[in-house]
């Protein structure tokens, strides 16, 4: 027979929490890696690094701020520990595109990936989370002057992008 233990009151407030803040955040996280699943990944890694710290943690006042900031920084680890390439003998079938997305949004989605993880993290902060220069500079652990060149070379990769004509395929 298996024992339940009642959830303690920390646990209850980290749960509620969690509830609160998974959808926002899975957005930040979808927009940062631009893969649903990973995402999610991120997500809960980030997730689980708060838990671990969550009793002093719990008194934090803004854990949502606080969670972006987990979230970017395991996504820069992330980022840098794949940076290399690997080599495969085949290329894999990439995945079909799913959902009534139109082709704007589709268009939108790949310039954003097509960015460096840095530029992108900029972009979704400042224009996303609707962050200023200086809340993205401590968010990133970087100078204000290098969120707004990050900023300014991202947004003319985007309008480049953008102004190039999207081709549709017919089956």
């Amino acid at each position: 027979m298996t024992e339940t233990k009642a959830m303690t009151s920390a646990d209850a407030a980290y749960v509620a929490f969690v509830e609160a803040a998974w959808q926002r955040h899975l957005r930040l996280a979808l927009l940062l890696t631009g893969d649903r699943w990973q995402a999610e990944e991120l997500l809960q890694d980030s997730l689980v690094r708060i838990y671990e710290r969550w009793r002093r943690l719990s008194r934090t006042d803004d854990l949502n701020a606080y969670l972006r900031k987990v979230l970017v920084n395991n996504h820069t680890s992330l980022w840098r520990r794949r940076r290399r390439e690997s080599l495969v003998a085949e290329v894999p079938d990439a995945a079909a595109q799913g959902g009534d997305v139109s082709a704007e949004a589709l268009a939108v989605r790949d310039a954003l990936r097509s960015l460096p993880p840095r530029q992108r993290a900029v972009v979704v902060l400042r224009h996303y989370e609707d962050l200023t220069e200086s809340q993205v500079a401590q968010v990133l652990g970087c100078a204000i002057g290098t969120v707004k060149s990050q900023h300014a070379k991202a947004l003319a990769k985007l309008r480049h992008a953008m102004s190039e004509p999207v081709f549709e395929t017919s089956r």
